[in-house]
């Protein structure tokens, strides 16, 4: 049963929805667009919320009426009917009742914001290469379904097809509470292509989930920045642009350094490198602050260290493990068309047990 307080709670939350919806009727929000989406975010959630607890109240009032009839009936069949009814209301109420307390949680502040990520082969060489390339296929593809926006920031290719680097960002609704649980090594166990002997070959891909920085989140001083131009390259390393179109920028205080060679032109790879910059930084703040406290607020996702192997991808056996949830699937083709779902349905309801249990032993 969810307790009175929480319905009570929920019950009070109907003035925050009120103001909600009076913030999102004043056309002048839609030009502030991160207090926008933030509002937008809440207002859904909460109008999620309302529909759940009024199902689940639903389901309690129809639960009752049953046990009721079923006290009352002496007919076999009767009983039967109205037994498989209430089995029925008990099973959709405790669901709901879970999504309930679920939808309660304590948000993780990054959720509602949009992402850069990035892809690059780790061990493994060309066969690494060409799964990054495979893992950025997917990412598109369950972005496509979720009608997020995409875009390409930067991308260098291999000569056989695979991705050296890919930089990418993603846009729209529960962006990076889904994408959060991609960061770190993913593993990859099959036969390449060019392997005449058949033999089982391990490779490894890095994935950086990154929230994108806004700007007020950072204080950049213009003289931490330092800027380099130089020609940009293809596969192989040849020489694709005859100006000193691409730009390096590096954060002068941490040493992260960010590349982009992407456009033609230099202005737009400058822009390009920084939006990448300023999302790597934010990263490196907030984690230097969850170690000041000794509270590693990724304790859900793992650790969210890119050396953490999270999962491994094993083409002889059709199956996909991830390693800090426990969890597998047994369609790896399906996964890799990007069909997540298959593993983060399962990922979601998980890292949701683990941090309903620590507010309870709380």
């Amino acid at each position: 049963m969810v307790p009175e307080d929480i319905a009570g709670y929920i019950e009070n939350l109907h003035g925050r929805f009120a103001e909600l919806e009076a913030a999102l009727a004043d056309p002048a929000i839609y030009a502030r667009g991160a207090e926008c989406r933030r509002v937008s975010q809440e207002h859904r959630k909460l109008e999620t919320l309302f529909r759940k607890f009024d199902d689940w109240r639903k389901a309690l009032a129809e639960l009752a009426d049953n046990r009721e009839m079923l006290t009352a009936e002496t007919d076999a069949e009767l009983r039967e009917l109205i037994a498989a009814d209430i089995a029925d209301l008990e099973e959709r109420a405790q669901k709901l009742e879970a999504d309930i307390q679920i939808s309660l949680l304590p948000p993780d502040p990054n959720d509602a914001k949009n992402i850069i990520v990035g892809i690059k082969p780790a061990a493994g060489g060309d066969e690494a290469a060409l799964f990054a390339g495979e893992l950025f296929r997917a990412y598109m593809k369950f972005a496509e379904k979720k009608g997020w926006r995409i875009e390409v920031l930067d991308q260098t290719d291999t000569e056989l097809g695979g991705i050296k680097d890919v930089s990418f960002s993603l846009s729209g609704d529960e962006v990076y509470s889904l994408m959060k649980y991609e960061s770190g090594v993913h593993r990859v166990q099959r036969v390449p292509a060019t392997e005449a002997g058949g033999r089982i070959h391990t490779s490894t891909v890095t994935v950086a989930v990154m929230p994108e920085a806004e700007e007020v989140e950072l204080d950049i001083r213009p003289e931490d920045l330092r800027f380099d131009v130089f020609r940009s390259s293809g596969p192989g390393g040849q020489c694709v642009n005859t100006t000193d179109s691409a730009v390096r920028v590096t954060h002068i205080p941490t040493g992260i350094a960010v590349a982009s060679q992407q456009e033609k032109s230099q202005h737009r790879n400058k822009e390009i490198a920084l939006r990448i910059l300023y999302a790597r930084l934010l990263e490196h703040k907030q984690q230097e602050e969850a170690d000041k406290q000794a509270a590693d607020k990724r304790s859900q996702v793992g650790t969210g260290d890119r050396s953490e192997r999270i999962r491994t991808y094993n083409f002889p056996q059709n199956r996909v493990t991830d390693h800090r949830f426990n969890v597998n699937t047994f369609d790896l083709p399906k996964l890799m068309e990007g069909e997540l779902d298959l593993i983060l349905d399962q990922i979601l309801m998980i890292a949701c047990e683990r941090r309903l249990d620590q507010l309870r032993q709380a």
